[in-house]
């Protein structure tokens, strides 16, 4: 059985992490893309020596791995440089993503791409799933989480597309700026919804 497979997007701090585990907690399984995009660039990874011979030593930390840190100041400056890593990263992401969806033997599956629709990956999943809340309070839980300062999250947030731009793209929309016990209500009534759109597929 080929599950569904639900793309959840969002900003950086609008709660992608706290939703996923609650779908988790349901049952679902959750594939992090983030997590495979450091996978695919670990230590002795054939992209991780394409990337150190495009750009240099300089993205090596001592111990021979990747600074994520440095690299993503790079692609950050020159727009020319963030599409080399883009189009030698997303293919090797997005084989891996398929793999693991092929894995999984549950109705629906999660698949959590924070640049979802910036990488232009719409049409590799089946419902997009925004995660949403006002802007003041992104930056708010952000200094309070991670404790970067404003200006560098204002750089990070101009890096991806405004509130509006991704709610275009959405089948379906978490307002996360409420109650978290609201917010385990609306999981809930999703995580049904997808059970149903599954099954209507496979009739």
């Amino acid at each position: 059985m080929n599950p569904l497979i639900v793309g959840l997007t969002g900003g950086i701090g609008s709660g992608k992490t706290t939703i996923c585990e609650e779908f988790s907690r349901l049952g679902v399984p959750v594939i992090d893309a983030d997590h495979i995009a450091m996978d695919v660039v670990a230590k002795g990874q054939p992209a991780l020596h394409d990337l150190s011979r495009h750009f240099g030593p300089q993205i090596l930390n001592r111990d021979g791995s990747l600074n994520r840190s440095e690299l993503r100041t790079i692609i950050f400056r020159d727009q020319q440089q963030r599409a080399y890593v883009e189009k030698l990263l997303h293919p090797l992401i997005l084989q891996k993503i398929r793999e693991q969806v092929e894995s999984c033997d549950t109705p629906y599956v999660i698949v959590e791409i924070p640049l979802l629709i910036e990488a232009g990956w719409q049409q590799q999943v089946d419902q997009i799933l925004v995660i949403d809340l006002p802007e003041e309070l992104q930056i708010k839980r952000l200094q309070e989480r991670s404790g970067l300062d404003h200006l560098t999250i204002e750089q990070i947030m101009a890096s991806q597309l405004t509130r509006s731009e991704r709610i275009e793209y959405a089948d379906q929309i978490i307002d996360n700026s409420g109650d978290p016990g609201e917010l385990l209500k609306i999981v809930s009534n999703l995580h049904h919804q997808f059970l149903q759109l599954s099954e209507m597929r496979h009739r």
